[in-house]
């Protein structure tokens, strides 16, 4: 058993939290002629839950590729993806501020699920979870909107916002995972890894 992990993943919220469950792990980012963003293209009508569990498991399957490829040495391979619901609506990470804006104002005072998809890959299997987390948004001015968009902050964040950020201000309550909706679900991460051999 190797005794540390590839993350493949670029967001240091999730190098945070995987240091957290004091697993040594290595970066597998993809490389630059690596398609990454057509991999989180949705489906017609395809339900959240569906669609961020297909997009983890695609991500999977194209680290373990790339791990082999580049002849590195074997180790489970980590992979996640976060994204945010509003009904079957599905909100992915805006294009720009203005994109920014009009998820956030969806957000404004509403209920809305964050879901998070993580999966394993050691030796021939791989298995995943999921982690489905409900917050309360406050009602949000469009001050406060196009503050918190010009910040630069939503950009890279599904839904539009930063859970650990200066939106933090806007959260009423949160009924699931903290570090779900922050991009790595503590508890469903240690359980993969602890089928996998590691102690968490």
């Amino acid at each position: 058993m190797p005794d540390f992990i590839y993350l493949a993943s670029q967001s240091p919220r999730r190098a945070q939290l995987l240091g957290q469950l004091g697993v040594r792990h290595e970066l597998l980012l993809a490389d630059a002629d690596e398609d990454v963003e057509s991999l989180e293209a949705a489906l017609p009508n395809e339900a959240p839950a569906t669609y961020v569990q297909r997009v983890t498991g695609l991500k999977l399957d194209a680290a373990v590729a790339r791990m082999r490829k580049r002849g590195l040495a074997d180790a489970p391979v980590l992979c996640a993806d976060t994204t945010v619901a509003l009904g079957r609506t599905i909100l992915g990470k805006p294009e720009d501020e203005k994109d920014a804006e009009r998820m956030l104002r969806m957000l404004s005072g509403t209920t809305h699920r964050v879901l998070t998809a993580v999966a394993l890959h050691h030796g021939r299997k791989s298995h995943a979870a999921l982690s489905v987390s409900r917050v309360r948004f406050a009602d949000i001015t469009r001050a406060q909107v196009a503050r918190y968009a010009g910040s630069g902050e939503p950009l890279g964040k599904a839904g539009a916002y930063a859970i650990q950020g200066a939106a933090a201000a806007f959260v009423e309550h949160i009924s699931g995972s903290y570090s779900g909706i922050m991009g790595l679900p503590m508890f469903e991460t240690a359980g993969l890894l602890r089928n996998a051999g590691f102690k968490t």
